[in-house]
């Protein structure tokens, strides 16, 4: 009986193409593919829980620290820093939001008041860390006098 060699390359090729095409779905509906410079989210969102109930579990201590924070209390959504994740707000996406153009946006009084009583523009993450539990812990201990 003669084999057919068609059949056969068949066979061998099938498990490739179908590993492929299941390696190529699970990449591209992952909800944290890497892509270019950004990340790529499984649906775009504008509820800020939306978001804590995926970082939960992909990055637990910062969703549970904005969770506690006062952003967080206040339900400051994620995109009003970190931008739309389809890019469509005014704000790009970023995992890393440059504090000079983000904290502005809300913070503007404050950040005169500290410019006129410090005279210098620091970055304000050094004092307030975004996704602290107390925003103004580090800030307090900065500004107690060396000599108390």
């Amino acid at each position: 009986m003669k084999r057919n060699c068609q059949n056969t390359r068949m066979l061998k090729i099938y498990p490739g193409i179908l590993a492929g095409f299941v390696g190529l779905l699970l990449y591209g509906f992952s909800p944290l593919s890497v892509q270019g410079a950004g990340l790529k989210h499984l649906i775009p969102t504008d509820d800020a829980f939306d978001c804590y109930a995926c970082h939960k579990i992909a990055t637990p201590k910062i969703a549970q620290n904005w969770y506690e924070s006062k952003h967080g209390m206040i339900l400051v959504k994620c995109f009003v820093c970190h931008g739309q994740p389809d890019g469509k707000g005014s704000i790009p996406w970023t995992v890393s939001p440059d504090p000079k153009a983000v904290c502005q946006k809300c913070h503007d009084p404050a950040m005169k008041r500290m410019e006129a009583k410090f005279g210098v523009k620091l970055n304000c993450v050094k004092c307030h860390p975004f996704h602290q539990d107390s925003l103004h812990h580090d800030a307090y201990k900065k500004t107690q006098s060396k000599s108390q």
